[in-house]
């Protein structure tokens, strides 16, 4: 459609804008290995460069928070790993501690270790798939294929821990749904020594690789500020130099200090922070994260407390062992309370607000109880959500094959925009 007088199609992908106009409309999306996940993207183009871009969400709509309003505690859980579903983990564990600061439940040291060791394995393994399609969507390959092997080995030990690999659904409040075998903490050492050789091979494709440097260095730019007043959090916003992390902020589980109740320190760790703002500084940052993510769980693996997961059996929030509930007609009545009636939560009528530093950034949770055994509403703060609001920004200016390059440097989730 080169001509003048070519009409506007409806239903085509491109459309002439207006005759002997180089401006053209080109729906981008919601075609997968694109955006790799369901966003459309409506841009302007003068040529190859955009001039404007709408995004349209929407395409991936659960209905995730009023399905809060109809599950109990417990069985929401299920939800969360269909949210961001690249580290489902993180979800879990953001849900429950929403839900336990509702309860005013202080977990036991050995379910807090378990937690804090999984979120950094869920850090790892949301990162190692960002790091490699950044090469992956610009052109090289052979970085994706790095960072997934590992990243299966992360799906692994989470099957090992607790018998799923992708929709994990392991937290409970209060506790965890099992506890880890004898022979975990020897597989997760095994993975930690295989990390930095998996990086090294990573940056020696990418780090220094002059296409990719000029594919990445410069696109995509958010200023400090902006990253503020846009909301950004996470690897986005530290990316843009600001200095915020929940696990130093605002800590919780073993990233607060005299986590064990017994005086010792919380997890040693540095935050990495960039000052470039662009699609590089992202990458970049993720990396460094991942190093930092596999020192924490370093320092715990060997340091996991004896004692029970969950908190004491006498709270009715959590469900009893199952050797009780299978040996004794308390923990029976206990686990038909919790499971099969509305007595089995009984948190106080109020509100409150837990979130954690998830990969992406802060993932919170806003809930509502009115005492009953379902919250009366549940509201999500997803960091995809957030994030992608400023995507239009970052691409004004650019050509069409930046947009791949900065979409991915966002690792936006569908699930977590349309919730």
């Amino acid at each position: 459609m080169t001509t003048d007088t070519a009409p506007q199609m409806q239903g085509t992908t491109v459309v002439q804008e207006e005759p002997g106009s180089d401006r053209w409309v080109l729906n981008f999306g919601p075609q997968h290995p694109a955006t790799h996940t369901t966003l459309r993207l409506v841009m302007e183009l003068d040529g190859e460069r955009v001039i404007s871009c709408t995004p349209h969400i929407g395409y991936l709509h659960s209905g995730f928070e009023k399905l809060g309003e109809h599950l109990n505690y417990n069985q929401y859980v299920v939800v969360t790993d269909r949210m961001n579903y690249i580290s489902p983990m993180a979800n879990n564990i953001a849900w429950h501690h929403a839900c336990e600061k509702l309860f005013g439940i202080d977990l036991t040291p050995r379910c807090k270790v378990l937690r804090t060791i999984i979120a950094e394995l869920a850090r790892i393994q949301d990162h190692l798939l960002n790091v490699g399609t950044a090469g992956l969507d610009l052109g090289g390959f052979t970085a994706f294929l790095f960072g997934f092997n590992e990243r299966e080995t992360v799906n692994d030990l989470f099957e090992e821990i607790c018998g799923h690999r992708f929709t994990t659904s392991y937290t409970r409040v209060g506790g965890l749904s099992q506890d880890m075998p004898d022979v975990w903490p020897a597989h997760v050492k095994d993975f930690l020594k295989a990390i930095p050789k998996v990086l090294g091979e990573i940056e020696s494709l990418l780090t220094r690789n002059r296409i990719f440097i000029e594919r990445t260095k410069g696109v995509g730019y958010l200023s400090h500020d902006d990253a503020i007043d846009w909301g950004w959090t996470g690897p986005l916003a530290r990316a843009s130099g600001v200095r915020r992390d929940l696990r130093k902020d605002e800590p919780y589980l073993c990233y607060a200090d005299n986590w064990d109740g017994k005086g010792a320190s919380g997890v040693d760790f540095k935050v990495p922070v960039a000052t470039g703002g662009d699609v590089l500084a992202r990458y970049l940052v993720r990396l460094e994260e991942i190093r930092q993510s596999a020192e924490i769980v370093e320092q715990l693996i060997d340091n996991v407390p004896a004692g029970p997961i969950d908190v004491l059996p006498g709270e009715k929030q959590t469900l009893p062992d199952k050797n009780a509930v299978y040996t004794s007609i308390e923990g029976l009545i206990h686990h038909f309370e919790t499971i099969m009636t509305n007595r089995g939560f009984e948190p106080p009528v109020g509100e409150a607000y837990g979130a954690t530093e998830a990969p992406n950034g802060e993932l919170g949770f806003y809930l509502i109880s009115d005492g009953g055994n379902t919250p009366y509403r549940a509201r999500c703060r997803p960091p995809s959500f957030i994030c992608y609001q400023a995507f239009s920004d970052l691409l004004v200016g650019h050509q069409v094959s930046d947009a791949v390059a900065i979409l991915g440097s966002l690792n936006i989730i569908a699930a977590e925009l349309d919730r």
